[in-house]
Parts: structure tokens; sequence; C-alpha cells
């Protein structure tokens, strides 16, 4: 069975003794495994799973919907889980610069942070909301999300840990992101904002293929600073 044509995709595996396994599909050859595990043969990931192709049924790409987990070359985006609060209060709630230009961290308190990741983990029945951790070996690294869908348009957001600013990281996810919702979810148009003196978001949105449409003359207030609003679009 060719497996390597799966890597990378959504699939739903059932294995000689019944199991059904679903999600995204990573593929492991012959000399990975063998190293690694002292496997004879290939197989597929699915999480922590490992599934060797002799063991494999049947195996199918399925479409799906919402919140999935995507892979980028550096990223995992994955759900927020319950487990996340700490970190997210740590490496962004503590971090000033991430609401300069926005005015609002919604993980600023501890409290704010379970009230985030609450409201997320219960939007996931929504299939038109996205909400993803950036992930790199387990490491909290950013978010990304996209909100607020109507009329075929939903808006688009992201933050990255300070630590891991500077490495293409936003690029590389929202990159995924977009391909993701103008694709696979039929979304026609994506938006974004940013402040007009925020250099790096207005890189990252213009690296990604996002193109900017309209200015807003002070459209943007934080605090008693007022900043030009600059509009960008992202459509298929």
């Amino acid at each position: 069975m060719d497996l390597a044509k799966f890597d990378g995709k959504h699939v739903r595996v059932t294995d000689k003794w019944g199991e059904a396994f679903t999600g995204m599909a990573e593929y492991g050859d012959y000399n990975f495994l063998e190293c690694e595990y002292g496997g004879k043969e290939d197989g597929i990931f699915i999480e922590d799973c490992l599934i060797y192709n002799s063991q494999i049924v049947s195996i199918e790409e399925i479409e799906v919907h919402g919140t999935v987990e995507l892979w980028t070359e550096q990223l995992i985006l994955r759900r927020y889980r319950s487990d996340d609060i700490d970190d997210l209060y740590r490496r962004l709630g503590t971090d000033s610069a991430l609401y300069k230009y926005s005015g609002w961290n919604p993980y600023a308190t501890l409290e704010m942070a379970q009230e985030t990741v609450r409201r997320f983990i219960r939007s996931y029945e929504d299939e038109h909301a996205y909400s993803w951790i950036m992930d790199i070996d387990g490491i909290i690294v950013g978010t990304i999300g996209a909100y607020d869908y109507k009329d075929d348009h939903i808006e688009v957001g992201f933050s990255v840990v300070s630590d891991w600013r500077g490495r293409g990281l936003a690029t590389e996810a929202l990159k995924m992101v977009l391909e993701y919702l103008t694709k696979n979810e039929g979304i026609p148009c994506v938006t974004a904002w940013c402040a007009s003196e925020n250099i790096g978001s207005k890189r990252v949105l213009e690296k990604a293929g996002m193109k900017l449409v309209r200015m807003e003359n002070g459209g943007l207030v934080v605090g008693d600073r007022a900043y030009d609003k600059l509009i960008y679009e992202y459509r298929t």
C-alpha cells in the first residue's frame, strides 16, 4: 500500500483489529522506522499512534472543517487545551509589547487566560471558528486564529512569543492558515488589520500574500495614542 501519498493529509485508518484512527497522517519511511522503532516496513503516524503498513486494512483521505491540526515546516498548529493556560499567561500575558498596537491582551491575567482558553475550546463546535496554538516540540511559540465569519469574510490575527520573534514563524503559520481557509473552507476573503507603525505585523501580512486595500486615518486608538489603521485582504 502506497502510504507516502497520504503524508500531511487528513485520513481515516482502519487496522486489522478493527480499530479506527482519524487525524492528520505523518508518513514514516522504512529507514526511519527501522532506525527509531526497529520496524521492518513503513507506516503512518496519527498523533502518537504508529500504524504499520501491514496492519492497515483501509486508509482514505477525509474532508475536515473547523480548527483541525495543520503542519508547516517548523510548526504544528493545534487546538487549545486546558493545560495551556499557565503557559499562555506566562509567555504572552506578561508581554506588554503584545498589546502596544492593539490595546488588549486576552492573556493579561491568569483569569483572562482561563476564560480565553475556555471560550476557544467551546468554539470548536462551530465550523467557522478557528483558533490554533503554534507549537514547536511541545513549546507554545504563538497563537493564530480567524474570527467573526460573516458574508464570506473572516478576520485573521496572530501573536508570537517574544523569544521566538524574527524567525518567520508568523509568516509560515499565516500562509498555512490562509491556504486552509480559502481552499479547504471555501472562504473567499480573509481580512486583517494592523497599526501603520507596527512594522513587524505589516511585513508578516505582506509576506504571506495579503494586500493593503485601505487605510483609516487615526482609525486605531490605543490609550492616548491614535494610529492609522491598515486594512489587508487575501482573496482566492
